[in-house]
């Protein structure tokens, strides 16, 4: 009896898949865009690693030669997104061997695992995008982002207790081949000029 129900409800997921695939507009990859109506999603490839695969016409002989463009990400990480971001801001724009040096030297954990980041990062650069020189690179993009936020029960005295969160978040970079850009050194009597200026550019709607 058990077999019989196995084997109609087999048959019954078959034709549900080939009423979808019927009807559904499938553009690339035929059924296995059907993939997508499962309740839970893919982990394998994720929008910041589709950068990897980019393919770019040919150049010509007479362009200057286009730089290899490295995005590495990790994703759920056991730590606070804004602790990260910190250490994400300071690494920003800086060349890829002075950027391991200053994690090197911090004892946050974040740092270990940025620090490790940039090492599997500049070994993809090498291995898979035609980098000659590894010390060739510098920090483009260096960003955290939230990951999941998993709720639980915290017992206190008394038979009492509350909610705490474990937080998890992403960590994301993006190596360029070259020199890091020269950046504008600006003061902070700059930047405050600058604020009040866009305050004054801006337009507010509905006023007199």
């Amino acid at each position: 009896m058990a077999a019989a129900m196995t084997g109609g409800g087999t048959a019954f997921i078959r034709n549900l898949s080939r009423l979808f695939q019927s009807r559904l507009p499938v553009l690339v990859g035929g059924p296995q865009q059907l993939l997508c109506l499962h309740t839970t999603s893919s982990l394998e490839v994720h929008k910041w690693e589709r950068k990897n695969r980019v393919v770019y016409p040919p150049q010509l002989p007479d362009e200057p030669r286009r730089p290899a463009e490295i995005c590495h990400c990790r994703r759920t990480i056991k730590y606070s997104k804004d602790k990260m971001w910190y250490l994400a801001k300071m690494i920003r724009g800086m060349n890829i061997d002075e950027a391991i040096a200053q994690l090197e030297f911090n004892d946050k954990k974040g740092a270990k695992i940025m620090r490790e980041v940039l090492l599997e990062a500049q070994e993809m650069a090498v291995r898979n995008h035609n980098v000659e020189y590894k010390s060739n690179l510098y920090v483009a993009e260096s960003f955290s982002g939230k990951g999941k936020y998993l709720k639980r029960t915290r017992f206190h005295g008394r038979g009492l207790s509350s909610i705490m969160e474990k937080v998890f978040c992403h960590y994301f970079v993006k190596l360029v081949e070259g020199k890091p850009p020269e950046t504008e050194k600006r003061t902070s009597l700059d930047q405050a000029k600058e604020y009040v200026q866009s305050l004054k550019n801006r337009t507010i709607i509905h006023s007199l």
